[in-house]
């Protein structure tokens, strides 16, 4: 499930993207496992703000990930430094996806994370010099 990297000493964190969100809405079992092991060992769940605005539209279809965002994530705050990042991260893997960079330079920023994603590869591609973040993939 994890890549294989160096030894894990990752923040205990889980940081959700919006895959993983989406998946979580529509009641995914293998996403759902994943989650309540993370909260079976406390650990903070984080939905950057990029996230949000991306698997949220206003409307009354929102429910599901309105309810996902009140009971398990945090939405932190985000500053010019994780855009710098996100900058930095899209020129060495020579990406133009931008979202997914701003995931990675979440958990860059806070000194590392587990993300859960369905697009491993893109999140793998940005945080190659990163050892410190752990792609999961659904």
């Amino acid at each position: 499930m994890a890549r294989a990297r160096k030894e894990d000493h990752s923040a205990h964190r889980l940081i959700l993207d919006s895959g993983a969100v989406i998946a979580l809405a529509r009641g995914d079992r293998r996403a759902f496992t994943f989650l309540a092991l993370s909260l079976e060992f406390r650990t903070p769940i984080e939905i950057p703000v990029v996230v949000v605005a991306e698997t949220s539209r206003g409307g009354p279809r929102d429910a599901p990930i309105n309810r996902l965002l009140k009971a398990v994530g945090s939405v932190p705050t985000t500053h010019e430094i994780h855009g710098r990042t996100a900058g930095r991260l899209l020129a060495a893997a020579r990406s133009a996806y931008t979202v997914d960079a701003l995931v990675v330079a979440h958990a860059v920023e806070g000194g590392g994370a587990h993300i859960l994603t369905g697009d491993r590869d893109d999140l793998e591609r940005l945080s190659a010099q990163h050892p410190e973040v752990v792609i999961h993939s659904l």
